[in-house]
C-alpha cells in the first residue's frame, strides 16, 4: 500500500512524481505483488487524522491477506499510525516524518525498514525531513519492539522524482538506488509469505 506524502495547505490529495516513479518501476518486477495507492481526500500534516483514516480505508478496500506499507515522507507519519491494521505486517519508510509527539506503539512486532537521502533538508518553501530525524523516529520505534533496519543513502535529497512539465515523474539523482533499495525490501517481504 502506497502512502503519499503531503504539506502544511489542506489541498486535495494528488499522487506523487516520487512514488509513481518507483511504483512504475517496482510493480514489473513484483508482479505476484498488488500495488495500491492511498488517495487522501486532503493531503496536509494539519489534517493527518483524516489521512489515517483514508489509508485504513484503503487497506480494508485492498482486502489482502498481507499489507507492506510504503509510506513517502508524511506518508511515514501516516503508515506508522496505519500499521495498527491486523494485515499490516511491516513497513517501508522512504524519507519518513516520524515527529516525536506521534506514537509509534502500531509498530511494535513489524518490520521497519527505513530509507533516507544524506541530503535531505527541509528549506525555506519546500519540504525535506532531516536524515537525524528519521533515524531517531526509527529508534524510538525500535525501543516499542519493531524490528528493522535504517539505511542512509549517500547523496541522495528528499524526494526520488518531480513531476515534470507535461505531468511525467523526472528521475532526481541517486534515484535508481533508492529503486534498488526498496527492491530488496519487497523481495523480503514476497519471500515471507
Amino acid at each position: 500500500m502506497c502512502v503519499n506524502g503531503g504539506q502544511a495547505d489542506e489541498v486535495e490529495g494528488t499522487w506523487s512524481a516520487s512514488l509513481e516513479w518507483l511504483v512504475r518501476r517496482l510493480a514489473p518486477r513484483f508482479p505476484a505483488l498488488r500495488f495500491a495507492e492511498v488517495r487522501y481526500r486532503v493531503k496536509s500534516w494539519r489534517r493527518l487524522d483524516w489521512c489515517v483514516e483514508d489509508a485504513l480505508a484503503a487497506i480494508e478496500a485492498a482486502a489482502g491477506r498481507r499489507t507492506l506499507l510504503l509510506g513517502f515522507s508524511m506518508g511515514g507519519a501516516v503508515a506508522s499510525q496505519a500499521a495498527a491494521h491486523p494485515s499490516v505486517d511491516g513497513m517501508l519508510a522512504l524519507a519518513p516524518w516520524l515527529p516525536d509527539r506521534l506514537p509509534l506503539d502500531a509498530l511494535q512486532g513489524k518490520r521497519l525498514r527505513v530509507l533516507h537521502g544524506s541530503l535531505d533538508r527541509g528549506l525555506p518553501g519546500i519540504p525535506g525531513v532531516s536524515p537525524a530525524s528519521s533515524r531517531a523516529g526509527f529508534e524510538r520505534a525500535r525501543g516499542v519492539g519493531a524490528e528493522g533496519e535504517y539505511t542512509l543513502i549517500p547523496g541522495a535529497l528528499h524526494g526520488i522524482a518531480l513531476r515534470a512539465h507535461r505531468g511525467r515523474p523526472l528521475p532526481l539523482p541517486r534515484a535508481r538506488a533508492w529503486a534498488g533499495l526498496a527492491a530488496e525490501e519487497l523481495a523480503r517481504f514476497q519471500a515471507s509469505t
